[in-house]
């Protein structure tokens, strides 16, 4: 589900992604290449290139931004980001989809297609699986609810899940909530495990039924404890899904209940959704695609129970621009905890991460907040200035649990150059 994400990229990032960086697109430091590796799970190259179908919109009028032959230092960020997309067309992904945003200023780039079997042209109004940048709405009940005094985020685990984390010297009475967010808490990551990943990576049923404990012990399974709890930062989704336990065990309501309750109706977030079993998606979506080999199939319907807490919602790029912005300006937050959500932890020199989100010195200077997710058939990433008022997104309609592809590498570095010629 990545940021780096075990699955996916999610932006230190996950799948999704899971969960991988962005702070050095251009010239990726060493330790920002074995993050990558380490935090996807292997699967066949990029092979099948398809043909491009670009634009870009002007939010406001609706209008075509001007073409993208220009010098790179005379683009303006929106035909920075569509250069980008068109890119990721020619290195294989079916359909790219950007935004840029500055103010209250908005431009929209697409290339290529949402749908192979109908050639529709990929809309950036669509909606798609955003991975691991579920994490942030996850992180962020957790911190409302220690707002409200329900919670300290400096609990133990085993406070509100007793025996859920007791197992091959795991002990959940030594791991924080806090640890669980920012990834110190030491856990291995179950979508590393051959029995998660296998099945899921193949799609073989996207109804199978994945209990979040299931998860757990599968994870507590893998390794005996190679550090202790708050000693380092390892990505995990085994973290998110105990934080999704923590949350029901607080309120006695689903996770998924609680982000809709606390976050999606509040802000309005009418194409957000965070699907808990139904795998199948709805209304204006972008279809989603799988590289086996040298054949790419539709992975659109594949199973949200495998990702749960750590990366299984579906948003769109409005959407999520809105719920990043409003984060990052304290309307989710009272200041002690907007203080906690930014209180990082090292990943390397240029990256931070704090409670479901990262910070990430980018290569022009420039310090941004962001994220990134994949799951299965969907890659995304988020960047936004401190004060909210520069955004760039994108999105792609294909993943196959690896990380470092040129489609990855090519989109995210547009996206990084936008954000910086904001």
């Amino acid at each position: 589900m990545s940021v780096l994400d075990a699955f996916g990229a999610g932006v230190a990032v996950d799948t999704e992604n899971p969960d991988a960086g962005v702070a050095a697109r251009q010239q990726p430091s060493p330790d920002r290449k074995r993050r990558h590796r380490r935090r996807l799970l292997p699967a066949a190259g990029l092979t099948c290139l398809l043909l491009t179908a670009a634009g870009t919109a002007n939010a406001a009028a609706g209008t075509t931004a001007p073409a993208t032959g220009s010098s790179a230092a005379d683009r303006t960020p929106a035909e920075i980001l569509q250069a980008g997309a068109q890119q990721g067309i020619a290195d294989g992904y079916p359909g790219v989809i950007g935004m840029v945003r500055k103010g209250d200023s908005a431009q929209y780039v697409h290339a290529g297609v949402g749908n192979r079997a109908t050639k529709v042209p990929a809309d950036p109004k669509a909606a798609f699986r955003i991975g691991s940048n579920t994490k942030a709405f996850i992180s962020t009940v957790l911190l409302q609810l220690e707002g409200e005094k329900k919670l300290s985020l400096d609990d133990t685990v085993a406070r509100w899940l007793p025996g859920a984390v007791a197992a091959n010297g795991y002990d959940g009475s030594k791991i924080t909530i806090r640890q669980l967010l920012n990834h110190t808490s030491g856990l291995p990551d179950y979508l590393s495990a051959v029995q998660i990943n296998a099945p899921y990576f193949l799609n073989i049923n996207p109804r199978e039924v994945f209990p979040p404990q299931n998860l757990v012990n599968v994870a507590l399974g893998m390794r005996a404890p190679t550090s202790t709890p708050g000693e380092t930062f390892a990505y995990s989704n085994t973290n998110y899904v105990l934080a999704g336990m923590v949350i029901k065990a607080v309120t006695g309501s689903e996770p998924a209940a609680e982000v809709q309750r606390r976050i999606i109706e509040p802000l309005g977030l009418h194409d957000t959704s965070f699907p808990t079993a139904d795998p199948a998606l709805y209304g204006n979506y972008l279809h989603g695609y799988v590289l086996r080999a040298i054949l790419i199939d539709d992975a659109t319907v594949s199973n949200v129970q495998v990702s749960g807490s750590a990366g299984a919602m579906v948003s769109t790029m409005d959407d999520l621009a809105t719920f990043t912005r409003a984060l990052m300006t304290g309307k989710l937050l009272e200041p002690a905890q907007m203080a906690e959500l930014k209180t990082t932890v090292p990943v390397n020199a240029e990256a931070g991460y704090g409670l479901g989100i990262e910070h990430v010195k980018l290569p022009c200077g420039k310090w941004a907040w962001g994220h990134n997710g994949a799951v299965l058939g969907y890659f995304s990433e988020w960047l936004t200035s401190e004060d909210g008022t520069e955004q760039a997104l994108h999105a792609n309609n294909e993943f196959h649990m690896l990380a470092g592809t040129p489609g990855q590498a090519h989109t995210g570095t547009a996206m990084t150059d936008a954000f910086c010629a904001l």
